[in-house]
């Protein structure tokens, strides 16, 4: 299932008129310039003949009613739905839905979209992603009947997350799994619990909302805490709530904007504190418990390795894996780094420069670890920054070192020991500083890597 509910379900109305086609065997070649041609009968009917029996075949009907129709969706409606009138068992009930569902959203018309959506989910009560486009349509409509039965639908789709739970494809690893479920378990339970907020059970509403964010922190979730605290008259609650909300945030993208959710929260405090003095310490100290929650809801990646070589990164951005375990015995000199960090834009040509010096040499391996927390930024600054080192994710090798700062240089010998390690960056003796400690790395005779963790 998709980690996040879909917006709308990609469901072709081609797709229909190929099973029709398919059924009614082919049909006869038409005139290029008559794009919507009438069915025959109607053309006999017009030139003042007698217009012959109605063909009484489903599937030649079915062709007519879709191909009258030509680009016109309304007229689709219309055509289907009088063609399901005739042949209410049709074996092509399931094709016309959801032909109906995506011709009813074109149209705008979700109520009539949301009643063909549920039958398709009374016919494949599996089609989760029909579910969800169900739940979404009937949450539009708004009415309480249909905001009952959104959340019944979604109360089964939590179910289906927790069955699938138990299988797990041999192609994706433990960590990417517990990832996956996470992520479904918290879109579902933010989902009801934003349906039962709506129906005004504030009490199931706050369950699911609280699940979700033990789950996985979200600020959507975290925001919609918020407001029930705020109707509890919970001002400590509420604030803490909305500052969280805001810590998660993304500035551009998601449901939750830092905007309305940075309103709220100076609404709340105003309203506690009768003014704004002190909200911007608060606001720091959410934001670093928020962050530490969401970094420990994350699987650690490498959790179990305890020398360099048991470690597998990924390769940036695209994330191929690169173990490690093909550099033992040899030199490994690694450049900590993240984005978002000046000194370490300026160290990189320094850093490439000495790679470049070494590149003949095949006991030598330079690595550019990434430490972002939004692995997202990654890509688009490879693109534009252009690294000449091979660039991977630190997928916990960071962790493993200790690194609470960038740039952060290592080199590790042939024995899997800290060699060489800055902290920081001095441009004007970098190079030299780390060419001499690859060099002395280097000289080291060869052996055999000792047990235990590397020396910090």
């Amino acid at each position: 299932m998709a980690s996040q509910p879909f917006s709308r379900c990609a469901i072709s109305i081609l797709f229909l008129c190929a099973a029709a086609s398919s059924l009614c065997g082919q049909a006869p070649a038409q005139d290029e310039k008559n794009q919507n041609p009438l069915p025959p009968w109607s053309k006999a009917v017009s030139s003042g003949q007698t217009a012959p029996a109605k063909q009484s075949s489903p599937e030649v009907e079915l062709q007519q009613a879709i191909s009258s129709s030509g680009n016109d969706r309304a007229a689709l409606v219309r055509n289907l739905e009088a063609f399901l009138r005739e042949y209410p068992d049709s074996q092509q009930r399931p094709q016309i839905y959801r032909a109906l569902v995506e011709a009813s959203m074109q149209l705008q018309d979700n109520a009539r979209a949301a009643g063909y959506a549920e039958r398709i989910v009374a016919l494949s009560p599996d089609d989760i992603s029909m579910t969800i486009l169900t739940i979404q349509l009937l949450e539009q409509n708004g009415d309480e009947a249909a905001l009952r039965r959104a959340t019944n639908y979604a109360t089964r789709v939590l179910e289906f997350v927790e069955r699938s739970s138990s299988a797990k494809s041999p192609k994706v690893s433990q960590e990417e799994w517990t990832a996956e479920k996470n992520r479904d378990r918290m879109s579902v339970l933010t989902m009801r619990g934003r349906l039962e907020l709506k129906l005004k059970d504030t009490v199931a509403a706050q369950k699911d909302l609280a699940a979700s964010y033990a789950v996985l922190p979200s600020a959507t979730a975290a925001e919609q805490l918020g407001e029930i605290a705020e109707l509890k008259k919970d001002s400590n609650g509420a604030i803490q709530q909305y500052a969280r909300a805001f810590a998660l945030a993304d500035a551009t993208n998601g449901n939750a904007s830092r905007r309305e959710i940075r309103q709220k929260l100076g609404n709340v405090w105003r309203l506690a504190h009768g003014s704004d003095d002190g909200l911007g310490d608060y606001l720091l100290r959410t934001y670093d418990d928020a962050s530490q929650a969401s970094m420990a809801a994350r699987p650690r990646k490498n959790a179990d390795a305890h020398e360099i070589a048991d470690f597998t990164l990924r390769r940036a951005p695209q994330g191929p894996a690169f173990p490690l375990k093909d550099t033992r015995g040899k030199v490994l000199v690694v450049n900590f780094w993240a984005t978002w960090c000046g000194p370490c834009h300026v160290l990189e040509p320094s850093f490439a420069r000495v790679a470049a010096d070494f590149q003949p040499n095949p006991d030598v391996f330079f690595l550019a670890a990434n430490c972002d927390e939004d692995e997202s930024l990654v890509a688009p600054y490879l693109a534009a920054d252009k690294p000449r080192t091979a660039v991977v994710f630190a997928d916990g090798l960071d962790r493993f070192f200790t690194v609470n700062s960038f740039p952060t240089v290592m080199v590790i010998d042939r024995a899997g020991k800290i060699a060489y390690r800055s902290d920081g960056f001095e441009p004007d003796t970098f190079e030299a500083n780390l060419e001499a400690a690859v060099r002395r790395a280097l000289a080291l005779p060869r052996a055999s890597p000792p047990a235990g963790n590397p020396t910090p």
